[in-house]
């Protein structure tokens, strides 16, 4: 069995929350157990920290404005910088304009 990182320990409980059930020390205990990863000593403590670190937290609230800041950069980032748009003359106006420079050229 591998031990897990802490973040894995987070999306553990988010699973849990995204399920509808309680978001405490023996259910993520079981998702950890479920996923193959070792709950040992070590595992206790951060499962303990994360649960009290959530403890009163609207995970709801803190997702959708977690996924509002990440969009806005996002979104500002996927544009494509604005073009001016030159005015081109018509490929007939080109022509004769440099048929009257060259006539110049030659008096």
């Amino acid at each position: 069995m591998r031990k897990i990182n802490k973040m894995e320990y987070i999306y553990a409980a988010l699973l849990l929350h995204k399920l509808g059930k309680e978001v405490n020390e023996e259910n993520l205990k079981s998702v950890v157990a479920a996923a193959g990863a070792e709950v040992d000593s070590d595992s206790e403590a951060k499962i303990k920290s994360l649960v009290a670190s959530l403890k009163g937290v609207d995970i709801d609230k803190e997702l959708e404005s977690a996924s509002l800041v990440a969009a806005a950069p996002a979104a500002t980032a996927g544009e494509a910088p604005k073009e001016e748009k030159k005015e081109e003359k018509p490929k007939e106006e080109k022509k004769e304009a440099a048929a009257e420079g060259l006539s110049a050229l030659f008096g």
